[in-house]
């Protein structure tokens, strides 16, 4: 499928997802969440992490395109446009498969919300993260309220919602918003390098381990608990465990298929 405004590149089982708007610092307009969402879903079984990042050096999502945005002027326009992120980034969080964004810079606004999507964030030492809607007269509509106060708290939340700023990667990083901290030039080196180890691992594991953790993270323990025992017990049995198991006392490494 060709793309306007975003690239969709493959690497072996490794997906780069770049958002590619450079002149407009990247920001989501209507176009660009519909090629987003039509990108994520045509990813096939052979893709087993995907990368989020932006198109050229300034930024990786600025937000919502704002010159797009102050043309609707009533309530179900806008709901329709929050819809569409909203869809769009869930779809992104429900993948069964490891999602990494990788903050080039500036992540403000919606480019935030999508970092949020992804299971973790690694930042260059240029990036810029914030949630500055309130200065529009508006709040984060494609699920920065949510997402942002599940992952630095409540307080953290609502301090950098109300005051519209904006922290650097190293705030970020001090957060727990950020995991990882790296030069421009070795960002996507260093995703892909984390890449590269799930790849060693079961494919069929992974996809369990994240959704055995995404719905346990709002149960209490024993119900979350329960959710373990019942993912460990049904990887018994799979082509996956039973490969891991014999290439452990093989001393070999192991072929994972994902079966």
């Amino acid at each position: 499928m060709t793309y306007e405004n975003i690239r969709l590149e493959h690497d072996g089982a490794v997906a780069t997802l770049t958002i590619d708007r450079p002149k407009a610092l990247n920001a989501l307009n209507n176009k660009t969440l519909q090629e987003f969402e039509a990108a994520v879903k045509s990813l096939g079984a052979d893709t087993r992490v995907l990368i989020v990042t932006g198109g050229g050096e300034k930024a990786f999502v600025a937000g919502a395109d704002i010159a797009e945005m102050s043309s609707i002027a009533e309530h179900p326009e806008a709901q329709k446009f929050a819809e569409l992120g909203h869809r769009a980034f869930a779809l992104l969080e429900s993948l069964s498969i490891p999602t990494i964004a990788a903050v080039n810079g500036f992540a403000l606004g919606g480019g935030c919300e999508l970092a949020l999507a992804c299971d973790f964030i690694y930042a260059s030492e240029k990036a810029q993260l914030g949630l500055p809607e309130v200065g529009l007269g508006v709040i984060p509509g494609f699920g920065g309220t949510q997402r942002l106060t599940r992952i630095v708290g409540r307080a953290r939340a609502k301090e950098l919602i109300f005051t519209g700023g904006r922290i650097d990667a190293a705030k970020a990083k001090e957060i727990g918003l950020v995991l990882e901290v790296l030069p421009a030039a070795e960002l996507l080196a260093h995703c892909r390098s984390v890449a590269a180890k799930m790849l060693k691992n079961s494919p069929l594991a992974i996809s369990t381990a994240k959704r055995v953790i995404e719905q346990g993270a709002d149960k209490d323990l024993g119900e979350a608990n329960t959710l373990e025992r019942q993912g460990f017990a049904e990887l018994f049995g799979s082509d996956d465990q039973r490969e891991g198991m014999k290439a452990f006392l093989e001393k070999r490494p192991a072929v994972f298929t994902g079966k």
